[in-house]
């Protein structure tokens, strides 16, 4: 497992989580992260164990999406938190994997392995000004594919014990 520190851009937010799955492969291109997180029109997701989540901060917020373009009225049940002083997204939580935390890519200080491809996905949700590369290491989704974070993990072999 690797120990994976993050922070917010202003530093009144630190965590740290121990992952086993620490390679950022995953482009999420739906409303939500495009307009929360930001960065090129998508926002990467990592997975940690939420048990080893330790969180130092002035404060943070939580926000609960209504919903997205593919499934409007429908609340995420996804929590995204994220620092009150400088709005930097951190992580995600959701009460549906309760064992799990995903931090933001964007927000870890660690260096982080590059991924052998890039799964690109929530397609049909991107704004239209959005290119996606679409070079030999590139995996297209117009939403979740079925493999989780864990098996891409595994089938690559790259999950840390």
């Amino acid at each position: 497992m690797l120990l994976l520190e993050g922070s917010c851009h202003c530093g009144a937010a630190r965590f740290s989580v121990r992952s086993h799955t620490p390679h950022p492969y995953m482009h999420c291109y739906c409303s939500i992260c495009r307009k929360t997180a930001g960065g090129g029109g998508y926002a990467i997701n990592i997975m940690g164990q939420a048990e080893t989540m330790q969180v130092a901060c002035g404060g943070l917020g939580v926000y609960q999406a209504p919903g997205t373009a593919s499934t409007p009225g429908a609340p995420s049940p996804a929590r995204r938190h994220a620092c009150q002083t400088c709005g930097s997204a951190l992580f995600i939580t959701d009460p549906r994997w309760p064992e799990w935390v995903y931090p933001f890519a964007s927000a870890i200080d660690t260096a982080l392995p590059a991924p052998p491809e890039r799964v690109h996905i929530m397609l049909a949700d991107k704004a239209p000004w959005v290119r996606v590369p679409e070079g030999p290491g590139d995996v297209h989704f117009p939403g979740y594919p079925d493999e989780g974070i864990a098996d891409w993990h595994r089938r690559h072999g790259l999950y840390l014990v």
